[in-house]
């Protein structure tokens, strides 16, 4: 998009704006630009008025001036004070600011903004006090970012496209409290990679219920929602997915993702050995094959690394049965499987907001603040990974019948 051209005001009308006064007072608190605001707003107003007098009541009825009403508007820099003007029939509804209206266009903006960065509401409340002057309460700044849920809600039921090559889907705790106690629960994000190679977030789902009835409604909402088939789907271990997943969608690869594997096998190791086991790791997912990789995990078991750690070679033969899968994709495909570096990503953005918070009031409050900063993380989605071009080819040979290059 090209950017809009800022607009440019003369010399000479500056000069007789400030007249001689100290430029300093012109940006402070009550100053110039302020004042200028405040002129704007109330002309706009006015000239609002007249267009609606002009154009005339619908049943003919004869309208005009009635005065004024004083009414305080918070902007994102200040708080100002303006003369709204009435019509004798009340019909008049002003489009710059409404009736009910209290905040001027862009500062619900702001606040959101703040919201997504993992500002919390009274950090918010410090925040705009501190900067601008401005007094809102924290109820306000809640006010302003539960209208997001609507739109939560309207993005958590939007349709899908048929078919998603690749769907990762993670887990990150979040604390909220349940009946007056503060519960560790797992809000579940699905990450998926659409045809072209860009990313879509497709949803996130609060943990209600445990195990294979919960996936099951998840993979049921996808369905509904227009999926059609899932090539590869890359999880972290979740308990009765794969049975969840191939009931809906019977084609789908279940994956273990080889980095959840590797991380948790380095949470065994102090950290002077960390180097060491991850490099006797990698002759593990990096054979060839699933029988080289098996025989590569029992070196490993046997060496000096598997004896002093035993509990790393136990984790990985307990997921072995999903791991296999892996060795039977191309290099291009592995490397996409294995670079999980979108969901990393995202899961450390929200991972940051979510330890800025604490606790959660209740599961709106963290799907409210995940699905800001979803949203802003997705923005810089614009590109296929690299490596895409290379496995696209790969899946057209694969899944020949269920995967087309266009």
């Amino acid at each position: 998009m090209p950017r809009r051209k800022q607009p440019t005001i003369p010399d000479e009308l500056l000069d007789q704006l400030l007249a001689g006064s100290d430029p300093r007072i012109a940006l402070a608190d009550g100053g110039l630009l302020d004042g200028l605001k405040k002129a704007l707003a109330e002309r706009a107003l006015n000239a609002e008025l007249d267009h609606h007098l002009e154009t005339g009541e619908p049943d003919g009825r004869g309208n005009g001036r009635n005065g004024y009403s004083a009414k305080s508007v918070l902007t994102d820099t200040a708080r100002l004070d303006l003369q709204i003007p009435r019509d004798r029939l009340s019909t008049f509804d002003p489009q710059l600011i409404a009736k009910y209206q209290r905040r001027f266009p862009g500062f619900d903006d702001k606040i959101v903004s703040m919201y997504a960065r993992g500002m919390s509401t009274r950090e918010i409340q410090g925040h705009l006090r501190e900067l601008y002057g401005l007094e809102v309460s924290p109820d306000l700044v809640s006010a302003v970012t539960d209208a997001v849920l609507d739109e939560v809600t309207e993005w958590q039921n939007r349709p899908l496209e048929a078919l998603y090559p690749l769907v990762f889907l993670d887990a990150i705790r979040v604390k909220v409290r349940d009946e007056g106690t503060v519960r560790n629960k797992a809000v579940y994000v699905a990450l998926g990679v659409r045809a072209d190679g860009t990313k879509e977030v497709l949803g996130l789902w609060i943990e209600q219920t445990e195990g294979a009835k919960f996936w099951l409604r998840v993979m049921n909402e996808l369905k509904e929602r227009g999926v059609a088939d899932i090539l590869i789907a890359v999880v972290d271990g979740l308990k009765g997915f794969p049975d969840a997943i191939n009931a809906v969608f019977p084609k789908t690869q279940v994956q273990a993702c080889v980095v959840h594997l590797i991380r948790r096998s380095l949470d065994f190791v102090s950290y002077k050995d960390r180097r060491e086991v991850a490099a006797a790791l990698k002759e593990i997912y990096r054979a060839r094959t699933a029988e080289l990789g098996e025989a590569a995990l029992d070196a490993f078991d046997e060496g000096p690394s598997g004896r002093k750690y035993p509990v790393i070679a136990q984790t990985w033969r307990r997921h072995w049965p999903e791991v296999i899968p892996f060795y039977a994709f191309p290099t291009e495909v592995r490397r996409i499987i294995y670079t999980t570096n979108a969901i990393e990503s995202l899961n450390a953005k929200l991972r940051r907001a979510v330890r800025a918070r604490g606790h959660f009031p209740h599961d709106d409050a963290a799907l409210k603040l995940l699905f800001l900063v979803l949203n802003r993380a997705s923005k810089d989605w614009k590109m296929p990974q690299r490596e895409w071009s290379a496995a696209k080819a790969q899946f057209a040979i694969l899944f020949q019948d269920r995967f087309a290059i266009t």
